[in-house]
């Protein structure tokens, strides 16, 4: 299956020059709940899967994340860090190719601009990045960032919570059967008590 019809259509020609030059395949997965997408070599052959539900925004930044990775194992193999300055480098340099309006909204491009300076590891600990992505989702979501401090919130599980003060990266939230205290990721989907 190709991927042209989960980016914007301005991004797929230079997209498809660079599966082209690894030589690698593209496989659209399922929803994976701990990664947006991977990178594996497997038979001599570049094998990148990203996830079906992704907007084209972040498709495509999931996409050029992992072509980077595999532009930098072509290069040095498995000798260095999957995230460290060289892969850095490479996916800051592929990503200034999309810094445009003719790929990204102004929003999400202002966000952006600040991530690839020192891209992370995983999309999801930009928190500022997933939050503007998210708005362009066909299916919304609703997380600890859109419920008010003092408000109750569920867990898909079902387990009934406060909302508290954010620390630095992280929200201090309370478990109202037991009084336990937790501290959840901004982005955790939960279902607001009214």
């Amino acid at each position: 299956m190709s991927f042209h019809k989960y980016v914007p259509d301005k991004s797929i020609k230079l997209l498809q020059c660079w599966v082209e030059e690894l030589d690698a395949k593209i496989v659209i997965s399922n929803p994976r709940k701990t990664k947006l997408g991977d990178f594996k070599l497997r038979n001599n052959c570049f094998i990148i899967s990203v996830n079906n539900d992704l907007n084209p925004y972040s498709f495509l930044i999931t996409l050029t994340h992992e072509l980077a990775h595999a532009f930098v194992y072509r290069k040095h193999g498995n000798t260095i860090k999957p995230h460290g300055v060289s892969w850095q480098l490479t996916f800051k340099h592929m990503m200034l190719n999309f810094l445009s309006p003719d790929f990204f909204p102004q929003d999400v491009l202002k966000v952006l601009s600040l991530h690839i300076i020192k891209p992370k590891a995983s999309t999801f600990s930009d928190v500022a990045l997933v939050n503007v992505l998210r708005k362009y989702n066909s299916i919304s979501s609703f997380t600890i960032l859109d419920v008010k401090e003092g408000n109750s919130f569920l867990l898909l599980n079902g387990r009934e919570f406060t909302k508290g003060k954010r620390l630095k990266k992280r929200f201090v939230c309370t478990e109202k059967k037991t009084q336990k205290i937790y501290l959840f990721h901004p982005l955790v989907e939960v279902i607001e008590v009214h």
